[in-house]
């Protein structure tokens, strides 16, 4: 996978797909295909022509840094895929190049013609885009996708408009993906995500409080922009991230990672200790071992309760062996 923010290390000609694509749910994936389909084609042509190897486009995604809400309003837009997670879920789709054009106000004066030219004529070198049907580009988000298509035609570059992506009448996007999440509500933001909301984060040293409750658990150092849903505490899935597997990035139980173990995950300020940080901290069921250093991807399964202040550690510690056995029922139980 090829990242890049300057256009003028672009890897081209390209054939593009367009948009923000935070969390690559089936609604981006699904705008994200005609282009891995339009880059088999042209191989295949150009395989069996004489001059096999030249002019092969390059599937890429082309998103926008910070995201343009985050530029407009001055506000930090935490993320369901931060760039790593993002970059391999891409990957997994055939995408080879992912291009984050800085979003400033130059990026924003550009009228819809000018994008058109200057971006991906010029610079990209586009040979076809796909967007989604709602997508708006160009100065005040003037540009609809019918007008990406008009534009384009001039230029004889082909734009695969893609409807709307619905499950079972609910139109799956981000929005309401972390509107689920913001409630506790995991599966059924994975149902729209098509897969479990993950956590993946460096094993850190922490407090060692959970140790001497006998309940050890591993503290998690998240990237900084990533989305967390309501605090309280979670049964998991948990994968130790094998870095010599053949993806380099972490991104989903199964791939890049040992076998799956259970556990339970506290999101939260730890009011019982008086904390003054959120943390993210979790035990293992039936497991032991030094974790420091360690990657651990962690897929949120369901929420078991919100956070809450006890009276005393015992009764802490009670209530963490409740939580483990509603874990282990949850996890065992459910596919």
């Amino acid at each position: 996978m090829w990242i890049t923010s300057c256009l003028e290390t672009v890897k081209k000609p390209t054939v593009v797909a367009l948009g923000n694509f935070d969390g690559v749910h089936p609604g981006h994936q699904a705008v994200i295909e005609p282009i891995w389909l339009s880059a088999q084609q042209f191989q295949t042509i150009h395989a069996a022509e004489s001059h096999a190897g030249e002019g092969v486009v390059v599937p890429t995604v082309v998103t926008f840094h910070p995201h343009p809400r985050e530029f407009f309003t001055g506000k930090r837009r935490d993320l369901l895929t931060p760039l790593e997670e993002k970059a391999a879920q891409l990957k997994q789709l055939g995408v080879e190049q992912l291009v984050r054009l800085p979003f400033d106000h130059a990026l924003s004066c550009l009228s819809p013609k000018a994008f058109v030219d200057q971006i991906l004529v010029r610079s990209l070198a586009a040979q076809e885009i796909s967007v989604g049907e709602n997508f708006c580009f160009g100065h005040k988000r003037a540009g609809t996708a019918e007008d990406l298509r008009a534009i384009a035609a001039r230029y004889d570059i082909p734009v695969h408009i893609v409807p709307m992506y619905t499950l079972d009448g609910e139109r799956v996007s981000s929005s309401t993906i972390r509107d689920y999440l913001q409630q506790g509500l995991v599966r059924p933001a994975a149902r729209l995500l098509g897969r479990p909301y993950t956590l993946i984060g460096e094993v850190v040293k922490g407090q060692q409080l959970g140790r001497s409750l006998g309940f050890p658990t591993a503290n998690l150092r998240l990237p900084e922009a990533k989305f967390l849903p309501r605090l309280g505490v979670y049964a998991v899935r948990v994968c130790l991230h094998n870095p010599a597997a053949p993806d380099a990035v972490p991104h989903s139980p199964g791939t890049t990672a040992e076998p799956t173990l259970l556990g339970v995950m506290n999101l939260g300020y730890r009011p019982t200790v008086d904390g003054s940080q959120r943390r993210v901290e979790v035990h293992l069921l039936d497991w032991a071992g030094d974790l420091y250093g360690k990657t651990l991807i962690v897929s949120l399964e369901a929420f078991i309760r919100p956070e809450q202040k006890f009276d005393s550690l015992d009764a802490l510690k009670a209530q963490i062996q409740q939580d483990c056995d509603q874990a282990r029922s949850l996890l065992t139980t459910s596919p």
